[in-house]
């Protein structure tokens, strides 16, 4: 636990094969600043390294309110330019597992587009999901104005970023913004639930499916067959496929049996 010693936006919990960040600063409703964007860049390294399921949710009833407003009044052009915020949510983008968003309460401007970042969102009742950014003089510009577009089509992404649309629980889960939903004291056991799910896949091709999903198109079927190549001569490949098949066969030789003994009783008496 040593790699986050000294964190004062994130709280770390990590297992061997799954990782959960909580944004934790309730005086600004976990809003996004420059420290939790440099410890969220900490975690990704670590996670580049030793690859993990990521759960990302927030502390206190809400995921994350935006961006730092007193930060950004003061940014000016070079800071834009340098991507502070879409650099960091890119590279979440990009991590080698799945990464899982378990909303609850307010995910607003940079929080929403933490949130589309991930792979995987679930939320509560209370979640309320948007980008208000032109409201304040800028734009959603770490990532919504596409990745939305890719979540939720372009007459509500523009909804959205254009007239300042905020969607509620059910509109998320209605648009599959979010996948499902659940009370907040549920919600964490939720999202490991999903967890469970995706770590019961082979990692190698956990990894190239999402690696794959998120090539360019130009680069299909190609890039499919040579990830497919890979896959086909991976141990983990025959072990699975043995143990796969070797139940089968055992399922057909038990309903034999029971075909077999339901025959014998069948049989009249002499």
């Amino acid at each position: 636990m040593s790699t986050f010693a000294g964190f004062e936006r994130l709280r770390i919990d990590e297992r061997d094969d799954r990782l959960t960040a909580t944004l934790s600063h309730p005086a600004t409703r976990n809003a996004i600043d420059q420290q939790m964007v440099s410890e969220l860049h900490a975690v990704c390294a670590y996670l580049e390294a030793q690859p993990k399921v990521l759960i990302l949710t927030g502390d206190g009833g809400v995921f994350a309110s935006g961006a730092d407003i007193a930060q950004l009044r003061e940014r000016r052009r070079d800071d834009a330019l340098a991507g502070i915020n879409s650099t960091i949510f890119d590279r979440i983008a990009r991590l080698p597992l799945p990464v899982i968003a378990a909303l609850d309460g307010y995910a607003l401007g940079g929080g929403a587009e933490l949130a589309f970042a991930a792979d995987l969102r679930i939320g509560t009742p209370s979640l309320v999901m948007g980008n208000p950014e032109t409201g304040l003089g800028i734009m959603a510009a770490a990532g919504a104005t596409w990745r939305l577009k890719e979540l939720v089509g372009e007459p509500l992404a523009k909804e959205i970023l254009l007239a300042g649309r905020k969607l509620t629980a059910d509109e998320c889960l209605a648009v599959r913004l979010v996948s499902s939903l659940h009370e907040p004291d549920d919600l964490m056991a939720a999202a490991h639930d999903l967890a469970d799910r995706i770590l019961r896949s082979d990692p190698l091709a956990l990894r190239l499916t999402k690696a794959v999903f998120h090539a360019p198109a130009a680069a299909h079927p190609l890039v499919d067959t040579l990830a497919q190549a890979t896959l086909f001569e991976s141990d983990a490949k025959f072990e699975r496929m043995d143990a796969f098949l070797a139940k089968r066969e055992a399922r057909r030789a038990e309903k034999q049996r029971a075909a077999e003994a339901d025959t014998t009783k069948e049989k009249p008496h002499d």
